[in-house]
């Protein structure tokens, strides 16, 4: 079974893998800026109330919790992005014979909590 690649094939391919790069792109900096403002308040509030942070979190210690979660929530949200998009391409490429994954069982009918 040999298949050739067309120039054409290989350019639609490229220009989805740089569509989907940016819409994680996109959603990872969408969750950056919640956790930005989610960690911050809370951070800052309680170095200016609480006397064990104002005594022990610096301000390089407050930039470096808020910074953290930021990058832990882009990479979390553009992973599951990506994952989300290959996934949904993956099935839209299947062949047909795959796509159907609706349990045919031995034709006997599912007790009552396995009905959709």
């Amino acid at each position: 079974m040999s298949t050739t690649v067309t120039r054409a094939h290989l350019e639609q391919r490229l220009a989805l893998a740089k569509r989907c790069s940016r819409e994680a792109n996109i959603a990872g900096v969408k969750a950056a800026a919640v956790a930005t403002i989610a960690s911050a308040v809370p951070t800052l509030a309680s170095v200016r109330m609480l006397p064990w942070a104002k005594a022990n979190i610096n301000p390089t210690g407050q930039a470096l919790i808020i910074c953290t979660a930021a990058g832990m929530a882009y990479f979390v949200a553009a992973d599951k992005k990506i994952l989300s998009l290959a996934r949904r391409h993956s099935f839209e490429n299947a062949p047909e014979h795959l796509k159907n994954t609706s349990f045919q069982g031995t034709g006997r009918p599912h007790p009552a909590f396995f009905r959709p």
